[in-house]
């Protein structure tokens, strides 16, 4: 288990030292393939993840969460964000839902 552990380890220090050295971008994708599933090439939630950011700052919050959905046959992105309280409370769950582009 700490041999597993160690490469694991090892691995993501090179992963991390290589996207350093040759200017990884700032979001990678990797590709999964599912078992007993067909190789559907499906859109990534990068668009919702732009869109979550102009909501999150026309809110003047900080973005939660961004993810891809599907409510009456159309794909929708589902923001989520973080909008400061009010007097030093709590920050308040703000839920956006809006087309995806």
């Amino acid at each position: 288990m700490k041999r597993r552990f160690s490469r694991f380890r090892t691995f993501i220090a090179l992963a991390l030292t290589a996207s350093a050295t040759f200017g990884a971008p700032s979001a990678m994708a990797i590709p999964v393939v599912v078992p007993g599933m067909d190789n559907t090439v499906v859109p990534v939630a990068a668009d919702c993840y732009a869109a979550g950011q102009q909501v999150a700052a026309q809110k003047g919050g900080t973005l939660a969460k961004a993810s891809q959905s599907t409510r009456g046959g159309q794909a929708v992105c589902v923001i989520v964000v973080l909008v400061p309280g009010k007097d030093g409370q709590r920050p308040r769950r703000a839920e956006v839902v809006v087309p995806q582009k």
